[in-house]
């Protein structure tokens, strides 16, 4: 029987990470799975200490995490040249930041194809210096009862871009920043892998500035 060649080819991804590759390990699990239809070609870590797990995750499944740091280069434009330019040489056509701590110059050829999550409903809660932990302390202190998480294009600040998905989730109480932490990152586990879909279906349209996800 001869094969059927009309099936969409996997969407080819990079990921993007500095602490311990746990949002990786969730789009690798949902590509595993077949609930998504893409394939993870390249992960590259921001340092090999905090990202240490993170780089032992990505070999363990066979994956090449090369480490490029922000210190061995004079500048963000230089150290955002260096990633992208592995990033096409692994042929990859989405880049996904999992937990990426360092600040990017996005070049022409990728706008709107890097992708972020945060764990919080942005805008709120965003910003330079707002990741892990201190996002949850954060919610916690302004006395919010909903948070949750945001996809959304990456640009070249923090956590700006136009949104893609958002989950939310309560805050309890009695609530600490581990607590909401792990109920946030069940929301993250099912919105990246959404937002990923959409993109490599051809569902994500821009107006005006805004995300369309159709």
């Amino acid at each position: 029987m001869a094969s059927d060649d009309s099936s969409p080819k996997p969407l080819p991804i990079a990921v993007l990470l500095s602490g311990g590759g746990t949002t990786m390990l969730n789009l690798a699990k949902q590509i595993e799975a077949g609930t998504l239809n893409a394939q993870i070609k390249l992960v590259v870590a921001s340092n090999d200490t905090s990202a240490a797990k993170g780089i032992e995750r990505a070999e363990g499944l066979g994956l090449p995490c090369p480490v490029i740091r922000r210190k061995g280069h004079d500048d963000t434009a230089a150290f955002s040249q260096a990633i992208f330019d592995r990033v096409r040489e692994a042929g990859c056509e989405l880049v996904c930041l999992a937990g990426f701590l360092s600040l990017l110059s996005i070049p022409e050829d990728f706008e709107g194809r890097v992708m972020n999550i945060h764990p919080s409903l942005l805008p709120a809660f965003g910003g330079k210096g707002m990741h892990g932990r201190h996002v949850h302390e954060a919610v916690l202190n302004a006395g919010a009862k909903v948070s949750g998480c945001t996809v959304h294009i990456a640009d070249n600040t923090y956590d700006t871009g136009p949104i893609l998905v958002q989950k939310t989730c309560p805050v309890l109480p009695g609530d600490d920043a581990d607590a909401l932490a792990a109920r946030v990152f069940e929301q993250e586990c099912l919105a990246y892998p959404e937002a990923v879909a959409a993109f490599a279906e051809g569902r994500v349209k821009f107006h005006d500035g805004i995300a369309v996800v159709e």
